[in-house]
């Protein structure tokens, strides 16, 4: 479809009511969202989504930030809006190498602890966030970011310790804290085929083993033309090949410029501030806004074209002005990944793009 300038003014558009036929419409919240000092954040999550996922309040260094310590109010505060929103509540992230502290993997001297005490601190700290959220939170993503792009398993600290074993049996733990919940594995460069064929197999051999694992989060860190439809609907396929749902996570459009054209989510990977980085301080042209409204249409058509086994749709954050794009992989630019305006009203290209797609469902 081709997108013009928009016409409509007042629409009563609702994205998730859009896609309510095909997918969840889902949205990662920050501390600020959950606690509820801006009427408007509710508002925009009562009418346009159906799904919620915690941005860094569910993180190992948010929840569990020492040995003996957790501190589970801003969670709290996140598990309660969503019941209140009557949302499919997700948990981001039970065992991941980033944002966990260095204790976990440390004793009081500093030195690293054995395999089968880093192995006894994981499942402590999976069965005591799942358990304490055991009916209130419908899907968690088990592990995150496991592999490199190549394919291989990434050298974390987990990997290092405890070999591949540590998703088995992170796997299992949740599922023994709660056996109703869902459970995902979730990365970026899905779209990559090394990369998604590597998260196969280690699924299947968890479905071999008779390990629940019910889907595989795609992360959406695109840009305006790569990667193409064709390579994220070929994985998409490869998923559903395998019995597994497939879940679009952290969705948002990167329309700026780097110095080597980064697309992905590794937060390792950063930049220093040039001008020439950040091209649109002061708007977003209007050719860009078009083509940004465009690329999200052509999404959007593809997952709902495989709706039997995309389940949910998640924008990495409301508006430009909270996503982590600002600052990655060069921090203090100006990003405009997302579809609201910093009112919360959405940007007039994505409503007429939504409008569009709601007279052809």
């Amino acid at each position: 479809m081709g997108l013009g300038h928009p016409s409509a003014e007042n629409s009563t558009i609702s994205v998730s009511e859009v896609f309510r036929k095909e997918f969840l419409v889902g949205a990662a919240l920050n501390g600020r969202d959950v606690m509820g000092k801006d009427p408007k954040v509710r508002a925009t999550l009562s009418r346009h989504f159906s799904s919620i996922s915690p941005e860094n309040l569910l993180k190992w260094q948010s929840v569990h930030p020492r040995p003996e310590q957790y501190n589970f109010s801003l969670a709290d505060e996140y598990v309660a809006l969503g019941a209140d929103l009557n949302a499919f509540v997700l948990g981001h992230t039970l065992v991941w190498h980033n944002q966990t502290p260095g204790w976990v993997f440390r004793d009081e001297a500093n030195e690293p602890i054995e395999a089968a005490t880093l192995n006894q601190r994981m499942k402590e700290h999976i069965l005591t966030v799942v358990g304490r959220y055991s009916g209130k939170i419908h899907g968690w993503d088990v592990v995150n970011e496991a592999f490199t792009d190549q394919g291989e398993y990434r050298s974390s600290p987990w990997f290092n310790s405890l070999g591949k074993e540590f998703i088995a049996t992170a796997f299992e733990t949740a599922h023994q804290a709660d056996p109703a919940a869902e459970l995902y594995y979730n990365d970026y460069n899905l779209w990559k085929p090394a990369k998604i064929d590597a998260a196969l197999r280690m699924a299947s051999e968890l479905q071999e083993q008779g390990i629940r694992i019910d889907g595989i989060g795609m992360q959406g860190h695109y840009g305006l033309e790569s990667p193409s439809l064709a390579e994220i609907e070929a994985s998409i396929q490869k998923i559903a090949d395998q019995g597994l749902k497939v879940m679009i996570t952290e969705l948002d459009i990167d329309v700026l410029p780097n110095p080597t054209n980064r697309r992905g989510a590794d937060i390792d990977d950063n930049f220093q501030y040039e001008d020439q980085f950040n091209p649109y301080k002061n708007g977003l042209p209007e050719d860009l806004r078009i083509k940004l409204a465009q690329r999200y249409a052509d999404l959007f058509e593809l997952f709902g074209k495989h709706q039997e086994v995309v389940t949910r749709v998640t924008l990495w954050g409301i508006r430009d002005q909270d996503s982590w794009l600002n600052n990655w992989p060069i921090r203090g630019r100006t990003a405009y990944p997302l579809l609201f305006e910093e009112d919360y009203s959405l940007k007039k290209e994505i409503e007429q793009m939504l409008e569009t797609l709601s007279r052809g469902l």
